[in-house]
């Protein structure tokens, strides 16, 4: 590994991303139309870019709704603890610095958010100390593992061969935010005629009348009008007949923009998150149905750990991690799952009732389902708790055999009945101290 590392090392001066030309995101107006004719830019197969797509996506991005809902599941995935385990199953405590620092939070997030714009990239740098440069999107041409030096280029540098350019994403998946895009789009001139809609109708509209042939009227009710405010107003001939269809009638306070609105967001909660009950409750949803739904979202954060980890397990990180002097040949990342206290109620009284059965149950599996940590001197509390509950159950049962001899022996006097008595409490300590002695041998 170490004539590796003396391979692979290079100047900072040679990195990639420092011969990519880059130029601003194209911030003009975007349009439905101009989504779908991105789309087949992106999808050609001869000549892939998807520059124009992914200017559009970062005009999409400024909706608060689609980046509520897709932090939302980012943060389930990213959040999790991470571990890092030897071949031997040990945690390898020389990492945990690196799982706190900003750069692999960063890091994670560009692996996870490759599902959202169908690729992320980075190229690290080499070094003493964990480092790397994120690769702009558009220049990564994943269908042929180039990266671009210009983004409208038919072809650029190869990375395949690369031990320091990690790409995530498939060359076939163009991302979340290309189906998200469409309503967001539809969403933002709704908002536009909604605005419009409110600016007109929301003031009171003046309207002046005026003799056709009094044009000095007309100057003075102008020169009124343009004093007192900055209202619609309207001048009419008396002689004119003037009406004004606004659609009040059928949308007289924003009904039908707030509708078109919220189908918008819905749908792009469903893309994201694969429901709406965990976002909003607009449809008279209830506590059981959305808890049916965080199931399907728990599904889906699943899948993204799993692609999170797949990356990070790979053959090429672990090499690039090994560089930085991380001892990591060997082993593995795992992530924590957090437990759920209501599946872990569930499973509990699942195992009470089996132990009721008769049915053993290992402790370990108990620990492990809930959570709990196991003491260090778990094989002595054990110890004493069966001591404990031996000698609770054989006191009882000598409480229930006097009391039954009792009853069998009130025709006897006194004194027969208390030399009995204490004839058989001799006899069943005797017993008792029998058992016990057996269990003390026995117990480990």
């Amino acid at each position: 590994m170490a004539d590796n590392k003396k391979v692979i090392r290079k100047d900072e001066k040679q990195l990639v991303v420092h011969e990519i030309n880059r130029v601003n995101v194209d911030r003009t107006p975007k349009e439905v139309a101009d989504w779908r004719n991105a789309h087949r830019t992106a999808e050609s197969v001869h000549y892939p870019n998807r520059s124009r797509l992914l200017d559009l996506y970062q005009d999409v991005w400024l909706d608060g709704h689609l980046t509520g809902i897709w932090g939302k599941r980012q943060s389930a995935a990213t959040n999790k603890e991470i571990k890092f385990l030897n071949n031997n199953g040990e945690e390898v405590e020389e990492l945990n610095t690196l799982f706190e620092s900003q750069e692999w939070e960063k890091l994670i997030n560009l692996i996870v958010d490759s599902k959202l714009w169908g690729l992320s990239g980075v190229e690290f740098i080499p070094g003493q100390k964990f480092r790397f440069n994120t690769l702009p999107r558009k220049h990564i041409l994943i269908e042929k593992k180039q990266i671009k030096i210009n983004q409208n280029d038919i072809k650029g540098i190869d990375y395949s061969d690369n031990p320091f350019v990690m790409v995530f994403g498939d060359e076939e998946d163009l991302g979340l935010m290309l189906k998200c895009s469409y309503y967001a789009l539809i969403k933002k001139g709704n908002f536009s005629d909604w605005a419009q809609y409110s600016e007109i109708f929301g003031q009171p509209i003046r309207v002046a009348y005026y003799d056709a042939y009094d044009d000095k009227t007309r100057m003075q009710l102008k020169e009124v009008l343009d004093d007192s405010g900055s209202s619609l107003a309207l001048m009419i001939p008396k002689q004119a007949e003037f009406s004004i269809m606004d659609g009040k009638t059928s949308n007289g306070n924003g009904e039908l923009q707030e509708k078109l609105k919220n189908a918008c967001n819905a749908e792009m909660s469903i893309i994201i998150l694969g429901n709406t009950e965990t976002t909003s409750n607009e449809n008279g949803g209830s506590q059981a149905k959305a808890e049916v739904h965080k199931e399907g979202e728990e599904d889906l954060n699943k899948k993204d750990i799993k692609l999170l980890l797949s990356y990070l397990n790979s053959e090429k990180f672990i090499n690039i991690l090994d560089t930085y002097g991380y001892p990591v040949s060997g082993g593995k990342f795992t992530i924590q799952q957090e437990s759920d206290p209501k599946n872990i109620k569930e499973s509990v009284e699942i195992i009470s009732k089996v132990r009721d059965a008769g049915t053993p149950v290992d402790d370990d599996y108990i620990y492990e389902i809930t959570g709990i940590p196991k003491p260090d001197n778990y094989d002595e509390l054990k110890k004493e708790m069966r001591e404990r509950n031996a000698f609770n159950f054989h006191a009882n049962y000598l409480d229930q055999d006097k009391t039954h001899f009792k009853k069998t022996t009130n025709n006897k006097d006194e004194d027969s009945d208390e030399d009995d008595v204490e004839d058989l409490k001799d006899s069943v300590w005797n017993k008792l101290r029998l058992k016990l002695a057996d269990f003390f041998v026995q117990a480990p």
